[in-house]
């Protein structure tokens, strides 16, 4: 049962991930912290880096979560190929999702890359989306074995 509720985690944390990384591309924010991984601070940087600093620190969370659930489906005996593909082709994703983001720091928001970077964030969705919702099937009862 633990694997709906980490899958859903996975998905709010992402979507949250996602708002954020909306709000900084749209508020100019994007090079706030031009470094990457750390900001020039370090680890707990100035009022300055924050925003961009949970994003970054938000996108780590998002990566463990994704991996973690990938794991969990291929740990639960009841999971079946379909989640454990959605969850592997999710892992895969955030994966490219963390080195585009460096990429763009680094390239300093080149217009390709943000595309693609958001491009991306959303074929992760779209995987987190469907590895939870086949997650919440896992428990379901058929109706056959009801009667």
């Amino acid at each position: 049962m633990a694997i709906q509720y980490l899958a859903l985690a996975t998905m709010i944390v992402l979507y949250s991930l996602m708002f954020l990384g909306g709000y900084i591309s749209a508020a100019g924010l994007g090079l706030t912290c031009p470094e990457w991984p750390l900001c020039p601070n370090g680890i707990m940087p100035s009022e300055e880096y924050l925003i961009e600093w949970i994003h970054r620190l938000a996108a780590a969370t998002t990566g463990t979560l994704v991996i973690a659930t990938m794991v969990a489906s291929f740990i639960n005996k009841k999971a079946d190929r379909k989640i454990k593909i959605t969850s592997s082709l999710a892992t895969v994703f955030v994966i490219t999702q963390i080195t585009l983001g460096a990429l763009v720091i680094d390239l300093k928001l080149h217009a390709v890359l943000v595309a693609i970077h958001l491009g991306i964030g959303i074929l992760l969705f779209s995987m987190v989306l469907l590895t939870t919702l086949f997650a919440f099937r896992i428990s379901r009862i058929p109706l056959e074995s009801k009667v």
